[in-house]
């Protein structure tokens, strides 16, 4: 169930937090583990107690639709005693909201830098963050409309190209970041539409109110399973050595956070076999 934040909370706000920062704040995915049983203990007690705690995790934007459709009701289902409300948003823009007393429970973004920063400023515990998923970062055009983009490096020949803004979106970071290692960036910047998310990026392609788009394979995936159309053809991806750093997901959980068991016993059902196969489904790889 999404989590409908208040008019006067701070999603206006530009986010921080560049992509390219190797986190030293949390551990790969297979080295930290919950078992079922502390997780069914935590549940079964909760249940006994008649008692209902209601979590709220603020995701990156990319990760919407898998937390949304599968992976929430997965886990409501298997805790009958916790419900979980999301919030999605670029990572920067989430990271200022928790630095400005968004009350999340967990913390899971699409760049190490931004966990790092709330990690480094004490609100999100440094020993709960694993880093657990990876993506690819994807070249994409409107599917059906004949482009003379053919990768990356023809970008400065397309008319408009919609990136994430980079000084607030992972997404945009990276394709900062590529299209500067290939010498265009200030070309492409000139024309470039900037979105808020990742996915108004991919809405503008998908929509054709762009021409070629950077967005993660995933989003790619997810735009075209929806409905019986494909909306977008990926063109290239980015080699690892494109960017500074790899694409990874890192989640955490808060300091403020008053629901701490409960937390902990949903960042272990995400690092679970049964999470990492849906995840792996949506197209991410686990961090090993």
């Amino acid at each position: 169930m999404t989590f409908a934040l208040g008019a006067a909370l701070i999603m206006g706000m530009a986010g921080c937090g560049p992509a390219g920062s190797d986190s030293g704040s949390g551990q790969d995915a297979n080295e930290t583990s919950g078992t079922e049983a502390a997780r069914e203990g935590a549940t079964a007690a909760q249940a006994a107690a008649g008692e209902e705690t209601t979590l709220l995790i603020a995701a990156a934007a990319s990760l919407e639709a898998v937390f949304e459709d599968q992976l929430i009701p997965m886990f409501e289902e298997a805790n009958p005693g916790i419900q979980v409300e999301g919030t999605y948003a670029s990572s920067g823009d989430l990271q200022q909201q928790i630095e400005s007393g968004l009350e999340a429970d967990l913390f899971m973004s699409a760049a190490t830098s931004n966990m790092d920063t709330l990690v480094e400023e004490g609100l999100v515990d440094q020993a709960s963050v694993v880093n657990l998923l990876k993506n690819d970062v994807v070249l994409i055009v409107p599917e059906g409309v004949e482009s003379n983009v053919t990768g990356f490096e023809d970008l400065a020949n397309a008319d408009v190209v919609a990136i994430g803004d980079p000084e607030s979106v992972p997404a945009g970071k990276y394709a900062q970041e590529i299209l500067t290692g290939l010498g265009i960036y200030d070309q492409v910047a000139e024309k470039a539409s900037f979105g808020n998310s990742v996915t108004e990026v991919l809405t503008w392609v998908a929509e054709g109110s762009a021409d070629a788009g950077i967005v993660y394979s995933t989003d790619a995936l997810t735009e075209n399973s929806n409905g019986d159309d494909k909306k977008v053809t990926v063109l290239a991806t980015a080699d690892d050595s494109m960017m500074e750093t790899p694409v990874i997901y890192p989640v955490g959980i808060t300091t403020s956070t008053t629901r701490k068991e409960a937390a902990q016993t949903l960042e272990d059902f995400l690092q679970s076999e049964e999470a990492m196969n849906v995840f792996v489904e949506a197209g991410f790889t686990a961090n090993k």
